[in-house]
């Protein structure tokens, strides 16, 4: 069964924090590479932050230092957490998984969430 279930969306004032998670089905939750990925209204889908099976990570430059990808393991979970959010980081977050180790931001996604929105005001 394929699930990804995005929460922790909201809105924030610039400098604040976040934590975005994504609930997965044990099927997806196992796939080699799981991810976030953004899309700002008018912009491009955006990959934001990524973690293969073996926990490493890669981060977006516009993200780096102020944004964390981790996985829980017991709850089959994918987090965000981010910090010192800034207005163009308004956005709606994507949580995605992919079976390719390779697992790059710019690497396809196979399974997509529905999606929650983060809204960064000045």
């Amino acid at each position: 069964q394929v699930q990804l279930a995005e929460s922790g969306g909201g809105s924030v004032q610039a400098g604040g924090s976040l934590r975005l998670s994504c609930a997965a089905s044990a099927y997806t939750y196992s796939r080699n590479c799981m991810a976030w990925f953004r899309q700002a209204p008018g912009k491009e889908r955006e990959g934001v932050a990524s973690i293969n099976k073996y926990a490493l990570t890669r981060y977006g430059d516009s993200v780096k230092d102020r944004f964390t990808i981790s996985k829980d393991n017991a709850n089959n979970a994918l987090y965000l957490q981010m910090n010192s959010l800034k207005p163009e980081d308004t956005a709606v977050y994507y949580c995605a998984a992919a079976d390719s180790l390779l697992c790059t931001l710019q690497a396809s996604m196979n399974y997509w969430g529905q999606g929650t929105q983060v809204t960064v005001s000045s």
